[in-house]
């Protein structure tokens, strides 16, 4: 028989810092462009990515806060009466995570900050995980039989919680009106899609998990190591898509408050963002910057490396890298360095877009989810797909 047609998958990745802007983007727009510093360490997958410039979220302002709707685009996240949005992952999730073990995967790098990536349909933080080790026990080591045991008697409890609260809304429902019956309808609709979410886990719960050859990783304490434990990150994040444990995964960096151990390097990272334009200050920047992009390059050429008959995990999976500031030094939030690879669009392009009058970054978001086959024409702030953008 065909071939089956490869899933469709979605990376995104925050690193919470900025980016030095002279050493990210191109100097020349269009395919023309010759890589700048950080970009040359993309070389095994040039033409496979696109860099944009003149993107952001409207009405985001406040520097390093902004990093919350990062994935949301929800609007003045520095307010004090701030709600949060969903998240473009959690989104994608609702619809296409009950096909894999895992809906999502919620990562992270350096914890001790409070921004998050991955946000639940009711603004809620969902806290990533930080250890590789516990990434892999969750996605490839056999649950024992008590542990096998607790889980399903706590999916069997949530749907004893389900089935009484739909007892109590059909009781409800006999006195209400035209309109509140609308209203619940809707909130039973939610409760019925959790109810196929909950039986879901019982499946997946009854299936053995996949076997790897790669050994399990050992966490790294020290967090002076940060381009090293971004590494074990970045490795989970391949070993999981490539077994199919999950489609969507966000991965949060944070090497702000650490002093990375680099050649060169003797600043906390957030101190030479602050770098008032001093050299030494600058380079040094310069180098911990490089050395994330390094690692990106490294994962996108691992995602390449793995073949799925006649196609690359690459080809289907929309990674997603950029920051919620455009240069730390003056807490800017518009202009923002993105960076889209893979995903079946039309790549090898550096696209700038109006630098005083931003597009959308949503926009990009919009494109991102109709590649993971999910039918929606707007998300958040978004006024359409994203203009330049194609699907190959």
């Amino acid at each position: 028989g065909a071939a089956a047609t490869p899933p469709k998958r979605m990376v995104c990745i925050m690193t919470n810092t900025g980016l030095l802007p002279e050493n990210f983007w191109p100097k020349q727009t269009g395919k023309a462009f010759e890589p700048s510093r950080y970009l040359a360490h993309l070389e095994p997958v040039r033409g496979r990515y696109s860099v944009m410039n003149g993107l952001s979220h409207p009405d985001n302002s406040g520097g390093h806060v902004v990093e919350k709707s990062f994935l949301t685009g929800a609007r003045f996240p520095s307010s004090a009466v701030f709600k949060n949005s969903i998240s473009i992952d959690q989104l994608a999730a609702e619809s296409l995570g009950h096909h894999t073990r895992f809906p999502f995967l919620a990562l992270g790098v350096n914890g001790q900050h409070d921004g998050l990536l991955s946000v639940s349909r009711d603004g809620v933080f969902i806290p990533p995980e930080l250890s590789p080790a516990k990434v892999y026990q969750r996605l490839f080591t056999p649950d024992t039989a008590a542990e096998s045991e607790q889980r399903m008697r706590e999916i069997g409890q949530r749907v004893s919680t389900l089935d009484f609260v739909n007892e109590k809304a059909k009781r409800l429902s006999r006195s209400l009106g035209a309109d509140d019956r609308a209203r619940l309808d809707q909130y039973l609709t939610s409760v019925r899609e959790l109810e196929q979410r909950l039986e879901q886990a019982r499946v997946w719960q009854q299936r053995e998990k996949p076997r790897v050859t790669v050994p399990a990783p050992q966490d790294i304490l020290d967090n002076t190591q940060d381009v090293d434990r971004a590494r074990l990150m970045y490795d989970m994040t391949l070993l999981a898509l490539q077994s199919d444990s999950t489609r969507i995964v966000t991965l949060y960096l944070n090497p702000l408050e650490v002093l990375v151990k680099l050649p060169g390097v003797s600043d906390r990272t957030h101190t030479l963002t602050h770098h008032g334009n001093e050299p030494e200050k600058l380079e040094q920047l310069a180098k911990v910057e490089e050395a994330g992009l390094k690692n990106l390059g490294r994962f996108l050429a691992g995602l390449a490396a793995v073949n799925e008959g006649g196609s690359s995990l690459l080809d289907d999976t929309a990674v997603l890298f950029g920051s919620n500031m455009s240069n730390g030094s003056n807490h800017s939030n518009v202009n923002l360095p993105i960076l889209l690879a893979g995903g079946r669009f039309k790549h090898g392009q550096h696209l700038q877009f109006d630098l005083k009058n931003n597009t959308p970054l949503c926009n990009l978001y919009v494109s991102m989810l109709q590649h993971m086959g999910v039918e929606r024409d707007a998300f958040s702030t978004s006024t359409g797909t994203l203009s330049g953008l194609e699907v190959s």
